[in-house]
């Protein structure tokens, strides 16, 4: 695309277009990339220019269209930020700098990373919509070429398209360009499944061409004869559509019925309703299929009215109502809006009064309070990747919320003190539990009771970033100090360990490289096992791991039976048996005896394989032909095999003979503190309580802490969570679960 036609493009749909600041911008973006080549072979500079082709077809101003042109000078060019400024202004260089990435060798981590440019992205997004307007713009130009990018790279680039870009332009209401992202990153995350049915899609367009303009031709004819001008017209869900929904509702191609839909645009909302009446008295519409976006909008400004109607030949018919300008706003969203006013000295920006974007900065804003890149990057999956469900406060406000959220998420969304002092709710005038999932046009009140403090067991059960990043600040609070003491105790250690000496003064110089805001977040992320003492060695001290090859020695093998962890040091295990020696369960194996009612005749009995019951769980029999009954924890994942086989089923329960007690194999995991002694502890709190240990399973999770699977003998579920119980309280333990399967 030459200049004049760039200049063309634009002064198409603004007659008072600055075209020496695009000539200027063009010639500048084609100098500073020079001799530049893309993967594919192509000039660099071909990639900006498509860049601004593409937000010319949303009619976006002249700044825009030059930041655009620049967005990649910074950071691949010798261009600079003052360069910038000096040439088109401190407003285009900021959008500038606020598209350029952070350095990749300045973090230790990946996925810190990502996590940080992304916070730097949206934080730019915030103070001006357009960063993320050529950035969305800039992502789908790379995702349509990224067929020329190495292979080991597409996979990871299309699943970040996947989980952060499109979402965020759905969030903007940006519907067409959410589907070609979700579309193309399909097609490189599942390539198989994407060729499969395209082809399906193919068949059936061939197959249904006739029946398709049949309906359409039906439609416009409805209309015409009832006065209301509308122009008809059908459109085909594209293969990720089409694989999300058979996934979600598990149905087979053959099975879905909406593949097909059909577009009526009209002039006005009157006339949406006198259409939405017209193809209601036409057809029979299917119950519980007609959602009105237009009297409730959705959260990203969308508008439409959606039904569905058994139309021609008994085919479901799936239509979407909406006037032009409703259309505009669905295809383009923010980006269709009058987006700029005059802020005075010259000055131009966004309107906070458009629902999509003001509701963005409010995420933002939100999404900020987390303490690493990494919690970022999941709080920012959460609030974008989901869809939306709308509940109402008792007086009347609309409350959106992903899909799945419960009151919990909704006590948040209204307030953060509302969330922290939730202690109950009524869900349209019924008391509920507070994990119950909400429904689109639930009315909820929240009961408050100051003395209240978020469990922090409510993290596993919201799923909005807010709700999630407000309980995990609340517990947070409580335990940092615990955190960060065990995080010095951590750094001590291996600092000693690589033969230095651990300062905390000394954390301040290298922040920036571990993504952290202040020596506390480094230690309690190091005592939470979120952060690698390795990686804090690494950011001081980055030529050691050459001068630890150079000189650690292989450690001495000892006379008695040890485990080696991660961490290079080597634990007494009392109790346990030395490899090779064999060693019995009782878990999975027939037993004559089991102390259980329910069960007639000689069967034989067995416990399921897959985890233990102990006396005190819930159990259920289940009869296997030729094998006899097998005893599952009535909360194992095993069930699910059985369903349905009611006859199988079998009612028992523990009959359990205080004389004659017995112990019974459960199995725990625990994250332990790599630190002398550690295992000698864990050992010994479970010996004092009169219990065996069966077998262990120990992997290095970090240099910090291993991962241990312990298979015990207890007596029964009390004595299981006593010793749960007391071997959290250890400090050589940082997490511990029983585990059923």
């Amino acid at each position: 695309m030459r200049q004049y036609e760039l200049v063309e493009r634009v002064s198409s749909y603004n007659k008072d277009v600055n075209e020496a600041l695009l000539n200027k911008a063009y010639v500048y973006a084609m100098q500073k990339h020079g001799t530049q080549l893309r993967a594919s072979g192509d000039p660099y500079f071909s990639h900006p220019l498509e860049v601004a082709a593409i937000l010319t077809e949303m009619k976006l101003d002249e700044e825009t269209i030059a930041v655009a042109l620049l967005h990649d000078t910074i950071e691949d060019t010798d261009a600079t930020r003052k360069e910038i400024d000096d040439k088109f202004g401190e407003r285009i260089g900021a959008l500038v700098e606020g598209l350029t990435k952070i350095k990749r060798l300045e973090l230790v981590s990946k996925k810190a990373e990502q996590g940080e440019n992304l916070r730097r992205l949206l934080l730019a997004v915030s103070d001006d919509i357009r960063v993320l307007l050529v950035k969305l713009a800039d992502r789908l130009h790379n995702m349509r070429t990224l067929n020329h990018v190495k292979i080991e790279k597409r996979a990871r680039i299309a699943q970040e398209t996947m989980e952060i870009y499109a979402p965020l332009a759905g969030r903007m209401g940006m519907q067409s360009m959410r589907d070609e992202l979700e579309e193309l990153a399909f097609s490189h995350i599942n390539p198989e499944t994407h060729e499969t049915i395209t082809k399906h899609l193919e068949e059936l367009a061939e197959k249904n061409k006739n029946l398709i303009s049949q309906i359409t031709s039906e439609l416009s004819q409805k209309l015409e004869q009832s006065k209301i001008p509308a122009d008809v017209s059908s459109r085909r869900k594209r293969p990720f559509s089409v694989s999300r929904k058979m996934e979600k509702k598990e149905l087979a191609f053959e099975q879905l019925s909406d593949i097909y839909g059909f577009r009526i645009i009209v002039e006005s909302v009157e006339d949406c309703y006198r259409a939405l009446g017209l193809v209601h008295t036409t057809w029979s519409f299917v119950p519980g299929r007609i959602k009105d976006y237009i009297s409730t909008p959705k959260q990203n400004g969308y508008k439409s009215i959606h039904t569905t109607v058994i139309g021609p030949k008994r085919q479901r018919v799936e239509l979407q109502i909406r006037t032009r300008k409703m259309h505009e706003i669905a295809e383009y969203g923010v980006a269709a809006h009058a987006l700029y006013k005059d802020l005075g000295d010259g000055a131009v920006g966004i309107s906070n009064e458009i629902d999509a974007y003001a509701t963005l900065r409010k995420t933002i804003e939100q999404l900020a309070h987390s303490t690493s890149p990494e919690e970022f990057l999941e709080h920012t999956k959460l609030e974008l990747f989901l869809d939306q469900v709308f509940c109402f406060t008792p007086k009347g406000r609309i409350i959106a919320l992903p899909h799945g959220a419960t009151p919990i998420d909704f006590a948040y969304a209204v307030h953060t003190d509302v969330g922290n002092s939730c202690v109950g709710c009524k869900i349209n005038g019924q008391l509920m539990p507070v994990i119950t999932e909400l429904q689109n046009g639930d009315e909820v009140e929240i009961i408050r009771s100051k003395s209240q403090t978020p469990p922090s067991a409510w993290e596993s059960v919201v799923v909005t970033g807010k709700a999630r990043a407000a309980i995990r600040r609340s517990t947070r609070e409580a335990v940092r100090l615990q955190y960060s003491s065990l995080g010095a105790r951590i750094l001590e250690r291996g600092f000693e360990r690589e033969g230095k000496v651990f300062e905390r003064e000394d954390i301040k110089e290298i922040l920036p490289k571990l993504a952290r805001q202040s020596i506390e977040d480094v230690l309690t992320d190091v005592g939470r096992g979120e952060l690698p003492s390795l990686d804090v060695i690494q950011a001081l001290y980055p030529n050691y791991l050459e001068e630890r090859a150079a000189t650690r020695k292989p450690p001495k093998e000892e006379g008695w039976f040890g485990l080696k962890t991660g961490a290079g040091l080597l634990f007494k295990i009392p109790g346990l048996r030395r490899r090779g020696q064999k060693v019995k369960s009782g878990a999975g194996g027939l037993m004559g005896s089991i102390p259980i009612r329910g069960i007639k005749g000689d069967l034989p009995v067995r416990f399921s394989p897959s985890g233990g019951a102990v006396p005190g769980d819930r159990i259920v029999g289940i009869l296997e032909p030729g094998k006899g009954i097998t005893i599952y924890p009535a909360k194992s994942a095993e069930l699910r095999k059985f369903k349905g086989q009611t006859d199988r089923w079998i009612d028992v329960q523990w009959d359990i003979v205080p004389e004659n007690a017995e112990r019974f194999p459960a199995t725990i995991k625990l994250s332990a503190v790599n630190e002398p002694g550690a295992l000698a502890t864990i050992a010994d709190t479970i010996a004092s309580n009169e219990s065996n240990i069966q077998n262990m399973v120990m992997s290095a999770k970090s240099n910090d802490f291993t991962q241990m699977v312990i298979d015990l003998e207890v007596w029964d579920l009390s004595h299981l969570e006593r010793i749960i119980k007391q071997l959290a309280k250890k400090s050589a333990v940082s997490k511990i679960i029983r585990i059923i399967e």
